[in-house]
């Protein structure tokens, strides 16, 4: 038998200093990330949102989650699409499989949760619903087609007009939301890029210097190349590089 929601609860709200009071709010990923961090140490947590509120940034926890199981090689397939709905008994399940991998592995070492985290904020709501609009839409046109027996067809409409309003706002709010996530992580591709373009330019400067004295460095060519490597399925546009040359 696996141990009950509230043992379970109290064990992830200690180890994390979180203050969850549902299962169904580990189906963010957020928890589960960090739980394996406690673990290896390794979980990328500044890409993990912790309060995360919509879907497509549960996914997000759950690709670090699916990238810290392969690094590790935990033989563990992660039902990904179920978890993301936060249903109770998916997440327990999963909970328990990670109190019990938690158990086996964890070596004992102190952790310091809101560090690792940076402080982030982790107030993921209590009652978390992804497809709340499409149910809350439903469950309106049906109550409305129970009322709508002494009404006009207009004042039904009328009735039923203030739900598709709701749900353009909660999906225009999603919008907003991924532009900015978009943005950032445009930034943080920028950011590294100059770094590695950096890098780039002071190792083929010092191996002309090299080359000028009819010298040659092992590491720095080891370095260029893994600059210029690319990975399996991926080429660089030979269109992009011919138009380049022309000007």
């Amino acid at each position: 038998m696996g141990e009950s929601r509230t043992e379970l609860l109290a064990w992830l709200n200690d180890l994390l200093q979180i203050n969850y009071t549902k299962v169904e709010q580990c189906g963010t990923g957020g928890a589960y990330c960090q739980i394996m961090d406690s673990i290896f140490g390794d979980v990328p947590m500044t890409r993990v949102k912790m309060n995360a509120k919509h879907e497509y940034e549960f996914i997000a926890n759950f690709k670090i989650l699916q990238n810290i199981f392969r690094a590790h090689k935990v033989e563990k397939p992660i039902p990904v699409e179920k978890l993301v709905k936060c249903k109770m008994q998916d997440n327990l399940e999963f909970l328990q499989w990670s109190k019990r991998f938690w158990d086996t592995n964890y070596g004992g070492q102190g952790y310091d949760p809101v560090g690792r985290r940076r402080g982030a904020p982790t107030d993921t709501p209590a009652t978390i619903a992804p497809l709340a609009p499409s149910r809350g839409s439903g469950g309106n046109l049906h109550a409305g087609g129970a009322r709508a027996g002494g009404r006009t067809p207009v004042t039904g409409h009328r009735a039923g007009s203030a739900q598709p309003n709701e749900a353009v706002q909660n999906l225009q709010a999603q919008l907003r939301e991924m532009n900015v996530h978009l943005e950032g992580l445009e930034k943080e591709r920028d950011f590294y890029f100059a770094k590695l373009r950096d890098i780039e330019i002071l190792v083929q400067q010092q191996l002309e210097v090299l080359q000028a004295e009819e010298k040659d460095d092992p590491v720095l060519r080891d370095i260029q190349k893994i600059l210029y490597s690319t990975e399996d399925g991926f080429e660089v546009p030979e269109q992009a590089v011919d138009e380049e040359e022309t000007f």
